[in-house]
């Protein structure tokens, strides 16, 4: 009789529990975060001028993507041989950046639901990109879903131009390169997870470390890290002097 597999997160052990219950509750985790996440996001775009630093805010983020991954795959994974073509790499980390940058510029053009309805229409690009990257072929069921999302998504988007005074057109058009963006990570990761057997913490190490460069280089070029490097300054000392001294 084999033994069942061992689920850890870290320390917290889920082998004792059903495959079910470990679903719902790793799914409510996940949405405990994503709602901290929005929270906090929304919070940092409400500071006077955050606006014209939204691609340092996406640079910190992928820093510290990078550093727990690069934990993560040093102490935990305890394989750190890389097993994904660099060229890969290479891509996912431009369609990382322009997801999690754009999706940042979006914040401070719509509010954060609006925000988080394109987001949960990601399914309409991801069909359209797997027939087209991996030659996938979908049912009618999948087809129809998409029609009912999108149907939904214009009804919600003419309603919020309506009643939401931050609602942009320009924002409409960042959040929809994001998903496009979006749509297409996850169609290359899934093609690579598959073709070489990598995994996820790996793919995630490669993106957001690659990412961070490309960012980097690009602040510096346009001559926009050093003013928002002294803007989080200035924001962190206030807080500091605000809440802690």
């Amino acid at each position: 009789m084999t033994e069942p597999e061992k689920t850890e997160f870290r320390c917290i052990n889920f082998s004792k529990i059903g495959r079910v219950e470990q679903f719902f509750i790793t799914t409510i985790l996940v949405f405990i975060f994503f709602v901290i996440n929005g929270f906090f996001l929304e919070l940092i775009y409400r500071l006077d001028g955050m606006k014209d630093h939204s691609w340092y805010l996406t640079m910190m983020q992928f820093l510290c993507y990078a550093l727990f991954s690069l934990l993560n795959q040093v102490f935990f994974a305890g394989n750190v041989a890389r097993r994904g073509e660099m060229r890969v790499y290479l891509l996912l980390a431009v369609l990382t950046v322009a997801t999690m940058g754009l999706s940042n510029m979006a914040v401070g053009y719509l509010n954060y639901p609006t925000q988080v309805i394109f987001k949960c229409c990601k399914l309409i690009p991801v069909l359209v990109g797997g027939i087209l990257i991996q030659g996938k072929k979908y049912g009618w069921v999948d087809f129809l879903a998409c029609a009912c999302m999108s149907i939904g998504l214009i009804m919600f988007t003419l309603a919020d131009s309506k009643v939401q005074p931050n609602f942009n057109l320009y924002g409409v058009a960042v959040i929809s390169g994001a998903l496009v963006a979006d749509a297409a990570i996850g169609n290359v990761q899934e093609k690579t997870m598959k073709k070489n057997e990598v995994k996820n913490n790996e793919m995630i190490l490669y993106s957001y470390s690659l990412g961070f460069v490309y960012i980097f280089i690009g602040l510096v070029a346009a001559g926009q890290f050093l003013p928002a490097f002294n803007f989080f300054s200035q924001v962190c000392m206030m807080l500091l002097s605000k809440y802690l001294l």
